[in-house]
């Protein structure tokens, strides 16, 4: 009998402490987890977006980003697809933002009403699109380390992004 009551004990604290947070924060866990179900069409439509692949001369696919990053994040009911890549640039940010803020207008985007004026950031339709600059700072915060490749010149990413 101890054997059987020491099973269900952990059970029993895993859906109390399941019920309580769903209690706490208005969800269900099916709420949680499904919130990304059914993205994955979105997700490919915007990792397949010209704009992505588009980068000044000179500039390259960093290293270890490759591949488009591209997924889906749900916050407290909002759920957000995006894609982005990360390219090292050997220019100015100037000349970057240049590129973009031609490739963006001659690809129909309009820039952000509500971004800062700073901001390299544009909409079309309900899809948003973000140039940043990338730093030694956002490099660390972000679990990549020191990347020179990445903090010379004018190293950025790309990223489109829509709520769905």
């Amino acid at each position: 009998m101890p054997l059987r009551t020491a099973r269900i004990r952990p059970l029993s604290i895993l859906l109390t402490t399941a019920l309580a947070t769903s209690t706490l924060t208005g969800c269900t866990l099916m709420q949680l987890a499904g919130d990304c179900e059914g993205t994955d069409a979105r997700v490919a439509e915007l990792a397949a977006l010209d704009i992505l692949d588009s980068r000044p001369t000179g500039a390259t696919v960093a290293r270890g980003f490759e591949e488009v990053d591209a997924g889906c994040w749900s916050d407290s009911g909002d759920v957000m697809v995006y894609a982005e890549r990360t390219y090292a640039f050997p220019g100015t940010r100037a000349e970057a933002a240049a590129h973009y803020r031609t490739v963006a207008e001659q690809d129909g985007w309009s820039p952000d009403p509500e971004a800062a004026p700073s901001n390299l950031s544009f909409v079309k339709g309900t899809v948003s699109l973000q140039i940043v600059f990338v730093t030694a700072e956002l490099l660390a915060e972000e679990g990549h380390g020191s990347r020179p490749d990445l903090s010379t010149g004018a190293g950025y990413s790309i990223s489109v992004g829509s709520s769905e």
